[in-house]
């Protein structure tokens, strides 16, 4: 019997785990595992250093509160490609917990090939992301060819401070989940 963390993520505060948490329960209640505990956020996967439920789970891991993450899907971890997918897993691995995403079975018992399906889940992942961002980009083209005003009203500010990040390689640094783990 493992104890199992679910991990939920959903991009905007509009939506709602409410369709994958029961589900996730299930799979945990059928295998006659024990759930440890609900990791759940409202945070786009693009914004590395804002998923504290993440950093969480991951604090929890190591400590080693379960051996089995369960997620919906990998691209729930990150969209930020197969080298994020793999990093996240690999830690994960290092503490002894193993990722299982319920729309992605083969994660249950990988093999030898896992390596691989996890870089290309991970490759999915972003593609699907760049290609939403892609979509809105080219609807906020047309809408403001249209003649529709963009952004905050004219004299609107900011009512909290914003936080700066900055992108080395490709990669975030001073808001990074990293130093977390």
């Amino acid at each position: 019997m493992g104890k199992v963390a679910i991990y939920l993520r959903v991009s905007t505060k509009d939506q709602s785990v409410d369709n994958q948490l029961p589900q996730l329960e299930r799979w945990v209640a059928n295998r006659g595992h024990e759930l440890m505990e609900v990791y759940s956020e409202n945070e786009s996967a693009w914004k590395s250093g804002h998923q504290r439920e993440l950093a969480r789970l991951m604090r929890d891991a190591r400590r080693g509160r379960f051996n089995v993450v369960l997620t919906w899907s990998l691209d729930r971890l990150s969209r930020q490609g197969s080298l994020a997918i793999l990093s996240l897993v690999h830690k994960l691995s290092q503490y002894g917990v193993k990722v299982i995403s319920h729309q992605e079975s083969w994660t249950a018992s990988p093999g030898e090939l896992a390596e691989i399906l996890y870089a290309i889940a991970g490759w999915v992942a972003r593609m699907e992301s760049q290609r939403r961002s892609e979509r809105t980009k080219a609807g906020l083209v047309r809408v403001k060819a249209a003649g529709v005003r963009l952004g905050r009203p004219p004299g609107a500010k900011d009512k909290k401070r914003r936080k700066k990040r900055s992108v080395r390689n490709g990669i975030f640094s001073s808001t990074d989940l990293s130093h977390e783990f």
